[in-house]
């Protein structure tokens, strides 16, 4: 009497099964992302790969072995947002300046409520107009919505319940930023020149005050 288990034809289906819907290996994996990214004119979720890639993959750690070998190349793969896209090395910007075409200027007043939006996103409309001093023009806003750099965010939850404003991932994409707390600080726009030394009305010099002024935020908003 032999002591091997018995195998069932249950147990040839179940692995049968397993091979059919067995996962590619991770670097056939990172080829499929790099194709994606590659062929994607916008920056791509994990979400978007996975819905892509064959069943079982796992895009995000594919990623990392892609990073990797992108490392010292002429092309990277950079995280905008919450998506992920191929771009050039900014030590290599210069050559594509003659791809550049400047289609439209932004205005001065475009270029102020743009910067406020994004250092204080979400704002609302009369937030914009107290931090300027001035009116903000239905055109300014719409110049900014065309371009895809500014979008309505949640509402307030306070009276009249106003929109918010807040910048895109194609405003992101644009400036090589991650994210929105990637923009330069006081501190270094100063430094650079761009900022008067003097402190801006009302600004506090402890740091952690902005921190704190963000503690229960999202009580103000609405989904």
């Amino acid at each position: 009497m032999s002591d091997e288990p018995e195998v069932t034809d249950e147990d040839v289906t179940d692995e049968k099964e397993k091979t059919l819907f067995a996962a590619p290996p991770i670097a056939e994996q990172e080829r499929m992302v790099e194709a994606i990214l590659f062929a994607s004119a916008e920056p791509v979720t994990i979400r978007e790969m996975e819905e892509r890639m064959p069943h079982g993959c796992d895009p995000a750690e594919a990623l990392v072995h892609l990073r990797k070998r992108y490392e010292g190349r002429g092309v990277r793969v950079v995280k905008v947002g919450e998506a992920w896209a191929v771009r050039t090395a900014p030590d290599l910007a210069f050559l594509m300046q003659k791809e550049t075409v400047e289609e439209r200027k932004l205005s001065r007043a475009a270029i102020e409520t743009l910067a406020i939006i994004a250092y204080h996103q979400p704002v609302t409309r009369a937030e914009i107009e107290e931090i300027r001093g001035v009116a903000v023009s239905r055109g300014t806003i719409d110049q900014l919505l065309e371009m895809e750099w500014i979008r309505f965010g949640r509402r307030r939850m306070t009276p009249g319940r106003p929109v918010t404003f807040v910048v895109t991932q194609g405003f992101l994409d644009h400036f090589s930023l991650e994210s929105a707390r990637d923009l330069p600080g006081l501190k270094e726009l100063r430094a650079a020149g761009l900022l008067d030394s003097r402190p801006l009305p009302g600004a506090s010099s402890d740091e952690d005050d902005e921190d704190e002024a963000q503690t229960g935020q999202s009580e103000l908003f609405e989904d």
